[in-house]
């Protein structure tokens, strides 16, 4: 009996902070601006630890430089033998299964909306990795099925990263009517409690809330059953997708105090003492 090597791979993805992911782009079939989206995801499934671009010289020497330089990856550059072969796609599929045979990946992040690929997203899934599709929107049905998940960039969608200061946008919240009196209004309680609204919201204005925060906990609570995402994943999670990320950065002492901040976000603490966070608007749900 012929038996085949199988490459070992985790099979329970549920907390892989510590999995072994590997990104790779096809750089001739979608754009750069796509990168920080396709690193958000793929950051969700564990340490993101290869990085790799694969194009002909003219689409890695123009517009695809700057973006693989900033975002730390290694560019595969693919020389083309022949009019209209494309040999970038061989070695973007021939380093996916090296990769998974030598163990330094077990989740793989394709970026591409080619359905040539689909083919190495069924091989690889045989042998027990994890494969995701970052792609556009022209991304074909046969592509997406072939892959454990799907995740859908437009170019229309503005890159939270491209703005990191920018504040939440929480909906506004409607402010209760006054009353209108012809008597001045003499007593001191409703003043204090104003003053300490406008004293509470001058120091929440003080300190910045990224969107990209909100947007993190909002992808992670969506695979938990309670709607949640504990505060040490969650801040895992950040350094993963920038390696700098600190709170005290946007003027926050810790993870917990920024969360703290934001309209959208509701805090949880557990049993044990631990905190997580959801989205407000989910618990009403």
């Amino acid at each position: 009996m012929n038996n085949h090597p199988r490459a070992t791979a985790v099979q329970d993805f549920s907390n892989g902070t510590d999995v072994p992911v590997a990104v790779l782009v096809d750089c001739d079939n979608v754009p750069p601006e796509i990168l920080p989206y396709a690193l958000r995801m793929a950051a969700q499934f564990g340490r993101v630890a290869l990085r790799r671009g694969y194009g002909n010289h003219a689409t890695l020497a123009n517009r695809w430089q700057e973006a693989l330089v900033r975002l730390a990856f290694t560019p595969h550059l693919q020389y083309q033998y022949a009019s209209g072969k494309n040999t970038a796609d061989i070695a973007l599929a021939l380093d996916a299964l090296e990769a998974m045979f030598d163990h330094r990946a077990e989740t793989f992040c394709l970026v591409t909306s080619d359905s040539d690929f689909a083919y190495l997203c069924r091989k690889l899934r045989e042998r027990g990795a994890r494969v995701c599709i970052v792609g556009e929107s022209k991304t074909p049905e046969a592509l997406r099925n072939a892959s454990d998940q799907f995740f859908e960039w437009s170019a229309a969608e503005p890159d939270p990263e491209a703005n990191g200061d920018s504040a939440e946008k929480a909906p506004a919240k409607k402010e209760p009517a006054k009353r209108k009196s012809g008597k001045a209004d003499t007593g001191k309680e409703p003043l204090k409690e104003a003053n300490k609204d406008a004293a509470k919201e001058s120091s929440k204005a003080s300190k910045q809330r990224p969107r990209f925060v909100a947007e993190a906990v909002s992808l992670l609570a969506s695979e938990s059953s309670e709607g949640r995402v504990g505060l040490g994943p969650l801040g895992q999670y950040l350094k993963r997708t920038d390696p700098a990320f600190s709170p005290k950065t946007y003027g926050h002492s810790g993870l917990l105090d920024m969360v703290k901040t934001y309209d959208l976000l509701e805090l949880y603490q557990e049993a044990g003492g631990n905190w997580s966070v959801g989205l407000a608007d989910a618990r009403g749900s």
